[in-house]
């Protein structure tokens, strides 16, 4: 039984197989059918399209192709565990979520857009953080041919955190890189970074700011926070030592990960931390490190292929947690 049947433009909210299934409205109309079962563990969509001339085969669930497509209908059967889809917790509610896009060709009459599509469920009295179909600590997104990851690590970075409890003053290693499957050597950038109370970003959401300005590193004005040394252009490596926000209570870190060439450095596509007795160093060049005099104003490109590049879908929106920062004096 199929949980959804709608116009694109309306949104619907049902029960099935004791999942509640949220099929959104998006930003624009489109003249097709959907519907959406959420399995135990996995998620069927059938898009059935209206529009003349469209082409079944470029729609994607995240970064999954189509099972099978004919001439007007895309079928998805796809486990939970694949396609990039997006886990958030809720209270007792498991939120997956994920995105139906269609990637339309440079000749095509019909315009690209994006359909969210999500899964909630009861979270089970036994579930756990620790269970494999959620891990607050290693998050890996897919963007065309690019992988994303943003992880918290151990001490000396060589695997993932075996705690998301970090008292007070101590440092989190965090690492972010991108994997390049057919791209030239890429650049990867850390150009924002805040923390939150919430698993997604809100006007009322309560945030910390922990890089900005394009990539520079806030933290480490007033505190231990640095970035490492690189081991490899595709890899960052943040020590950022706990700050006092929201003691005790779930935090969350929202990146945007960048990937970059290498020689394409400017005021807006940098690495910058300050270094006591020295002031802002830029991590990848220290005689360029001129680039990171705007931390302390506003940064700008004076490039115009900075805003086309970014335009070619090399900037990733990442989330890991959460996680907690303790007060060991309380």
């Amino acid at each position: 039984m199929h949980c959804v049947s709608s116009k694109h433009a309306v949104m619907m909210v049902s029960f099935c197989q004791g999942a509640l299934l949220l099929s959104l409205a998006a930003a624009m109309a489109v003249y097709a059918d959907i519907k959406v079962d959420c399995g135990p563990d996995f998620v069927t969509l059938m898009w059935t399209e209206g529009r003349p001339q469209a082409d079944t085969s470029l729609l994607r669930l995240g970064s999954c192709f189509p099972t099978s497509f004919s001439a007007g209908e895309a079928y998805f059967y796809v486990d939970l565990t694949d396609c990039n889809f997006r886990i958030l917790v809720t209270g007792d509610v498991l939120l997956y979520s994920n995105d139906l896009t269609y990637v339309a060709s440079e000749d095509s009459y019909n315009l690209a857009f994006t359909h969210p599509v999500v899964c909630a469920y009861e979270r089970p009295k036994d579930w756990y953080s620790s269970q494999q179909i959620y891990d607050p600590v290693f998050k890996t997104y897919g963007l065309g041919d690019l992988q994303f990851t943003l992880g918290l690590m151990n001490d000396d970075f060589s695997g993932p955190a075996e705690s998301t409890s970090f008292p007070l003053g101590s440092i989190i290693p965090i690492m972010a890189s991108v994997v390049q499957k057919s791209h030239q050597p890429l650049l990867l950038l850390l150009e924002e970074c805040v923390a939150a109370t919430t698993p997604e970003l809100h006007p009322e959401s309560t945030m910390y700011p922990i890089i900005s300005n394009k990539g520079c590193l806030l933290e480490s004005v007033s505190s231990q926070s640095k970035f490492e040394p690189r081991q490899k252009s595709s890899e960052m490596r943040l020590s950022l030592q706990t700050f006092k926000f929201a003691m005790g209570e779930e935090v969350f870190i929202h990146c945007k990960l960048l990937a970059w060439d290498p020689n394409g450095l400017d005021s807006t596509k940098k690495a910058c931390h300050f270094v006591k007795g020295h002031g802002w160093e830029l991590l990848d060049n220290l005689a360029q490190s001129n680039l990171c005099d705007c931390c302390e104003s506003k940064c700008k490109s004076r490039r115009q292929r900075s805003v086309a590049s970014e335009k070619h879908g090399m900037v990733q929106k990442a989330v890991i947690g959460p996680f907690t920062i303790t007060d060991v004096n309380s």
